[in-house]
Formats: structure tokens, sequence, C-alpha cells
């Protein structure tokens, strides 16, 4: 596809969400890509006025590169399939439900897709007495929220309040999750097949805010130093949590390999980073795909997505 049939393209960054900062570092980068391909793309910061700013620019297709909320919950997707506009990744539906902790979880568990073990707890709440069930260390975290946003690994009781305090700043409702120790893993899908596995090793084991973003330390092992039946496996299992929140085009999926072996889904990200320096990226030039050819197709496959669509309805 020629990519001047892509027509003026909006990439979408910035927005409201708490991971506004690393939404604009991955919107520049698409757009800096978009743009020494040919393409005829501009940048747009998302505010409150998103209508306005869409019929004022008069965009062909819109590259969502907004994290967090707004970008990932589905009301972004939902306010450009009411303008008709075309655009990248999954739909309204699967957007909500993988940005949803608890109901990506549920939905996992009836796919017969492993999760660590986890509770559920609303705020004012008594600590379900089924959380020592869990053991220490535990993983606290918000129902919504990425980038591991108010997320903490608590390993002493005596931590426990301070991270349910810090979970219940971003919502109404937290998880409570076992801890799995292992190694950290995860797997890019792109036009719905499994990139290289990536194995992510931080200091501490913990894969942090400050791991992702400000820690120099922090390593990506691409591909994952692992055996290969693991790797078809983790790949495998990415594929199926990709379809069973019904995901499109592309997503990120995070897995544990814990010590015994076993595999665990923690979550799947709709909109994962795009920097050069973000997973996806890593794993689809591993596969031969650069960053301005990923991006690119990924623009190819909105339009396709497109035109399927108007065919079916």
């Amino acid at each position: 596809m020629n990519v001047k049939s892509f027509g003026k393209i909006a990439v979408l960054a910035g927005g409201p969400s708490n991971e506004r900062e690393i939404s604009l570092r991955s919107g520049k980068a698409v757009y800096k890509a978009l743009t020494n391909e040919g393409c005829d793309a501009i940048f747009l910061d998302v505010g409150e006025n998103f209508y306005d700013i869409i019929k004022r620019n008069k965009i062909d297709v819109a590259f969502i590169a907004l994290h967090g909320r707004f970008g990932e919950d589905g009301a972004v997707q939902k306010l450009l399939e009411d303008a008709h506009i075309p655009y990248t990744g999954s739909g309204p539906e699967a957007s909500r439900r993988a940005l949803d902790k608890i109901e990506s979880k549920e939905m996992f568990i009836r796919s017969g897709i492993p999760v660590p073990k986890y509770r559920v707890m609303e705020k004012g709440e008594a600590v379900p007495l089924s959380v020592r069930s869990l053991g220490m260390p535990l993983v606290i975290k918000p129902q919504f929220e990425g980038s591991s946003i108010g997320l903490s690994i608590v390993r002493s009781e005596e931590f426990v309040k301070d991270a349910l305090d810090e979970a219940f700043r971003y919502g109404q409702k937290i998880i409570i999750e076992e801890f799995i120790k292992g190694r950290e893993l995860t797997v890019g899908i792109f036009d719905e097949k499994p990139l290289p596995v990536i194995e992510i090793v931080a200091k501490n084991n913990v894969y942090d805010y400050a791991a992702k973003y400000t820690d120099p330390e922090t390593r990506y092992i691409v591909p994952a130093a692992i055996d290969e039946m693991v790797k078809k496996s983790a790949q495998e299992l990415a594929r199926r949590s990709h379809h069973a929140l019904g995901c499109r085009t592309f997503s990120r999926v995070d897995i544990m390999l814990a010590e015994d072996g076993k595999l665990f889904v923690l979550e799947v990200n709709t909109i994962p980073g795009m920097t050069e320096r973000s997973l996806l990226p890593k794993a689809a030039l591993a596969d031969g795909i650069t960053f301005n050819e990923l991006c690119v197709k990924i623009i190819e496959k909105a339009l396709v997505n497109k035109d399927e669509t108007a065919k079916k309805s």
C-alpha cells in the first residue's frame, strides 16, 4: 500500500491520563517515523475538545498513542467510530476489557489461561481474610492504570496499609495478587501473530515505573534466553490472551515464568509503548521489522480493518 493513499494521519498523544508524559514520548516517536517514511502526518496533543480538534484538522486515519485512561479504556476508540474515522489497534470493548485488570483476569480464567491467584478489594472494606492464603510477598495494584502506576510489591504485613492507600489513590477497586517469583517475559503480538519473546531483567526483580522509565540498569534480552518449548508456550499463551479479550492487530502480553517452569499471564497492553526503545518495537525488530516499518504497517492494518468492517455492514 502506497503511503500517499493513507491520506492525512493524526498521531493522537498526550491526553488526560496519569501516563500523559509517556504518551507524548510515544506519539512524537511515531510522528517522526511516519513523516520520515513520507506520510502526511500531524501530531495532536489531545485535550478536552477532542471533537473540535478532529473536525478542524480533517483527518483520514488516527494513530492512537494515548496510554492509560481515555486512550486504552475504549473512550477515544468510540469517539473515532462515531466520527467514522479509522484508527489503529483494538476496538472500544477490547480496549476497555484489557485496561480493567479485574475483568481481564476473569476472562482469562474462563478461557483456561493461567493467572496468579488474586483477591479483589473495594475502598472502605476490611482486607479479606482470604488474602493471607496468598502468602508474602504480595502485589497490590489499582483496577485500572498502566505503566505500573499505583503498583507496590509488599514483602511484610507492616507495609500492606501503605500499599493499599497508594493503590486506592487511583480508583475504588484494587487487586491483591500473589507474587510469582521467577523471570519476567513479554510477548508482542503483531498482525495477530506472536513476536519473539523478550525477557526483562530489572534491579531487585521488580519491573515497576522506575525500572521501566528511569533505571539505566534495567536490561532487555531479545530474544529471551529460555528453552525453546517455553518460548513457544509463552507465545501461544500471549496469542490466546490477545484473542480472549478480542484485541485487534497488535498488543503486548506480560507473562511470568515461575521458578517451577509454569507460565502466568499478568495483563495485556492494547497500546504499548511506541518508541524505538519500547518493548513491542524491540520484538518487531528482532523479527526483521524496523520501527518506521512497524508504524507504517500499523496504519495499513487500520485501513484494512476499516474496509473489512464496511464489507460486513
